[in-house]
């Protein structure tokens, strides 16, 4: 089952590789490049935080 914060986290991904994307492409290399590693960073966030929601219902 796909939650709010589930879709927020996924649009967030979304959005930063987008503007990832659009700044490598646009000639911006380093800026395309420092966004582009928000993309895991916040998967990560994302899935710490539902394992810990997981892991608090276990209890």
């Amino acid at each position: 089952m796909i939650k709010k914060s589930d879709v927020f986290i996924l649009l967030a991904v979304a959005i930063s590789f987008t503007v990832s994307g659009y700044l490598w492409f646009s000639g911006q290399r380093e800026e395309g490049l420092f966004t582009a590693i928000w993309v895991p960073s916040i998967l990560c966030f994302g899935m710490y935080f539902k394992l810990m929601g997981i892991v608090g219902n276990l209890k």
